[in-house]
C-alpha cells in the first residue's frame, strides 16, 4: 500500500468515527446546557465558590465571571510556578523565572498553551498536574460557556439573559470534560502512553554519557490536551514524543480527540436554536474548509520535487516515521484549525507551502471547526458577516436566525475579526523592526520572517504551536507573546458576549419570501468565500514576504 492510499484512508477513517461520534454528544451536550439540574458534586462546587447556580445573567454579569475566573487562574497559575522549588514532587526542579512564569500562566488560562520551556526539564509533577492540566479543563470549559451564551442570544428573545456562568463552567468540566477525558485517558494507556508518577531516572549507556527520562500523569494530560484543544506537551518534543504518542493508532486517536468536540457543538448550536439544518450549515463550512486544508497539504507534502524526497515517499524532514506524510500532514491541520497547537511533528521542517498552510489555518481564525467553544462563536461571527455582505449584494437589512443584523451588531462583529490582525502584524512589525528580536531566529530570509509571524499568529490566535525555529524563552518573547495570547483570548470574548447581549434583546423577526436561507449550502458556500476572502485581504502581504516566497523560490 503507497503512502498516499495509507493517507486517504487514515481520513476517511477519522471521517466516520467523527459522524458516528457527533451527533450523540452534540446532542449529550445540548441537553447539559438546558438542563435545569444540578448534581450533588456540582453542588458542592458551588458551595464552595459562593455561586448561586440558578442566577440568570446579563452579559456584563457573565463576562465579569470570566474575566474574574481567568484572572484569579492566571495568578494562581503564576504563583505556583514562581514556589515550585518548594513544592513536593518538583523533581528537583527549581521555580520558573518571573517572564516564563507569567508567559506560561497566560498560555494555559488563554487555552493557547505556548511553552517557551523543555517540559521535562522545568515542570515537577505537582506545577504539571495541579497546575497545567487542571487548567486544560477549565480554560476549555470557560470557551465552551462562551459559545453556549452567544448560542442562548440567537435563541432567547426580547430578553438580556444569557444563562450562569458559574453553572456553565462546572457543567461543562464535570458532564462533558471529566468524563470523556477519563475514557481517552484509558484508550492512550492501552496504545503505551505512559501514567504514572516516577522521578528522573537514567536509561542506556550512550557515547558521552547516559539519558535522562522521567514520566508522569501523561496520558491523563494529553488526553485533555487533545479535547480541550489545548496542546500543551508534558514533554518538549510534544506528541511526537512516544510517552504521549506511541504509535499510528494512538495518533488517529489524538487526531479525533482534536475534532470531537468543536465538530459536535455545531449540532448543540441546531439543536438549541431549534433547527438543525442551521447547525448542519455551520458544519458544512467548517468540514469544506477542514477537509479542503488536508487535502492541499497531503499534495504540498507528497509531492515535492528531488531525488530525497521520492526516495522517502514525501517532505519526511522533521516528520516521525511511524506517522509518516499522512499522519503528520492530517495532524499538522487538525491542530491549527484548531486552538489546540500540539504537534506530532516540527511545522518549521514543513515545505514551504506546508508551512504556509498550518499559519492560514490560524489566521483564518481558527473556526474549521476551531477551539472547544472558540471555534463555533468565532464561526457564527463569520455568519453575521456573511450575512451582511450577501445583504449589501440585494439591497436588503440583513437577518440571522431571526435576528436583525443592525448596526451594533454589525460593529462588533467587525471588531472581532480585526483584533487578532492587529495583535499578530503589530507585533510582527515591531519585532522585525527592533534589533533584539531578531537574534531569536534560527534562520534568515523568508523562512526566519516566518518564525516570527508564526509566532504571533499562534499566540494572538491562542494556538501554541511554533515553527520550532525561534528561540522564544526570552524577556521580549515571553512578555510580547503573554501579552498577546491574554488579548488574543479575552478581547474577543468581551465583543461576543456584547454581541450575545444585543441579540437576546431583540424580538424574532418572522421570515420572509424574501429572506436568505442561512441552512442552504447556497450560504454555507457564501460563508466559507467570505472566510478565505476576508483572510487573504487581510494577511497575503505578510504571507507574501514568509511561506509564500520561501514556496516559490524552493
Amino acid at each position: 500500500m503507497s503512502s498516499q492510499t495509507a493517507g486517504v484512508l487514515q481520513l476517511l477513517a477519522l471521517i466516520a468515527a467523527l459522524v458516528l461520534a457527533c451527533r450523540p454528544l452534540g446532542d449529550y451536550m445540548a441537553g447539559v446546557y438546558s438542563s435545569e439540574k444540578h448534581y450533588k458534586p456540582e453542588k458542592w462546587i458551588y458551595k464552595a465558590i459562593g455561586a448561586d447556580p440558578t442566577t440568570e445573567m446579563r452579559w456584563p454579569a457573565y463576562l465579569r465571571g470570566v474575566l474574574a475566573f481567568s484572572a484569579v487562574s492566571v495568578l494562581f497559575l503564576y504563583l505556583m510556578q514562581r514556589v515550585q522549588g518548594i513544592l513536593p514532587g518538583s523533581l528537583g526542579f527549581s521555580s520558573i523565572d518571573p517572564d516564563q512564569a507569567f508567559n506560561t500562566a497566560a498560555s494555559f488560562v488563554a487555552n493557547t498553551n505556548w511553552q517557551s520551556y523543555y517540559g521535562e526539564q522545568a515542570m515537577g509533577h505537582v506545577v504539571q498536574t495541579g497546575g497545567l492540566a487542571v487548567q486544560n479543563f477549565l480554560s476549555a470549559a470557560v470557551g465552551m460557556a462562551v459559545a453556549v451564551a452567544l448560542v442562548r442570544g440567537f435563541a432567547r428573545s426580547r430578553t438580556g439573559e444569557l444563562g450562569n456562568f458559574w453553572a456553565d463552567l462546572v457543567r461543562g468540566t464535570v458532564r462533558i470534560l471529566l468524563p470523556v477525558s477519563v475514557i481517552g485517558a484509558l484508550v492512550l494507556v492501552a496504545c503505551g502512553a505512559v501514567q504514572n508518577f516516577s522521578g528522573i531516572h537514567e536509561v542506556g549507556q550512550f557515547t558521552g554519557g547516559t539519558q535522562e527520562w522521567n514520566g508522569g500523569a501523561v496520558a491523563s494530560q494529553e488526553a485533555i490536551k487533545e479535547l480541550g484543544t489545548n496542546g500543551g506537551g508534558y514533554f518538549n518534543a510534544n506528541s511526537a514524543h512516544p510517552f504521549e504518542n506511541p504509535d499510528g493508532l494512538s495518533n488517529l486517536f489524538e487526531i479525533f480527540l482534536i475534532l470531537l468536540i468543536p465538530f459536535a457543538l455545531t449540532r448543540t448550536f441546531g439543536r438549541m436554536v431549534g433547527s438543525l439544518r442551521q447547525g448542519y450549515a455551520i458544519l458544512g463550512a467548517m468540514a469544506t474548509i477542514w477537509i479542503g486544508f488536508t487535502a492541499l497539504m497531503m499534495w504540498t507534502e507528497f509531492a515535492h520535487h528531488g531525488p530525497a524526497f521520492e526516495i522517502a515517499g514525501g517532505a519526511m524532514e522533521g516528520k516521525e516515521t511511524r506517522f509518516g506524510v499522512a499522519g503528520s500532514s492530517l495532524f499538522a491541520v487538525a491542530t491549527t484549525l484548531t486552538s489546540t497547537g500540539a504537534v506530532n511533528s516540527f511545522h518549521s521542517s514543513y515545505t514551504g507551502l506546508g508551512g504556509g498552510i498550518t499559519m492560514v489555518g490560524m489566521q483564518i481564525g481558527e473556526i474549521a471547526p476551531g477551539g472547544v467553544g472558540s471555534g463555533l462563536y468565532g464561526m457564527l461571527v463569520m455568519a453575521i458577516i456573511a450575512v451582511f455582505i450577501a445583504g449589501l449584494m440585494v439591497g436588503r437589512t440583513p437577518e440571522y436566525l431571526g435576528k436583525k443584523i443592525g448596526t451594533r451588531e454589525i460593529k462588533l462583529a467587525a471588531c472581532y475579526i480585526l483584533i487578532t490582525p492587529a495583535l499578530v502584524l503589530g507585533f510582527t512589525g515591531v519585532a522585525m523592526a527592533l534589533p533584539t528580536p531578531g537574534n531569536s531566529m534560527t534562520n534568515t530570509g523568508a523562512h526566519g520572517f516566518s518564525e516570527i509571524l508564526y509566532a504571533y499568529t499562534s499566540g494572538a490566535n491562542n494556538n501554541g504551536s511554533a515553527f520550532a525555529g525561534l528561540n522564544a524563552d526570552t524577556q521580549w518573547f515571553n512578555s510580547t507573546i503573554g501579552i498577546a495570547m491574554l488579548l488574543g483570548r479575552f478581547l474577543p470574548i468581551v465583543l461576543v458576549l456584547a454581541l450575545a447581549g444585543s441579540l437576546a434583546g431583540q424580538k424574532p423577526v418572522p421570515g420572509t419570501a424574501g429572506t436568505l436561507r442561512t441552512d442552504k449550502p447556497l450560504y454555507a458556500g457564501l460563508l466559507v468565500g467570505a472566510i478565505l476572502i476576508i483572510t487573504g485581504l487581510t494577511y497575503f502581504p505578510a504571507l507574501a514576504l514568509g511561506p509564500l516566497a520561501e514556496g516559490l523560490a524552493s
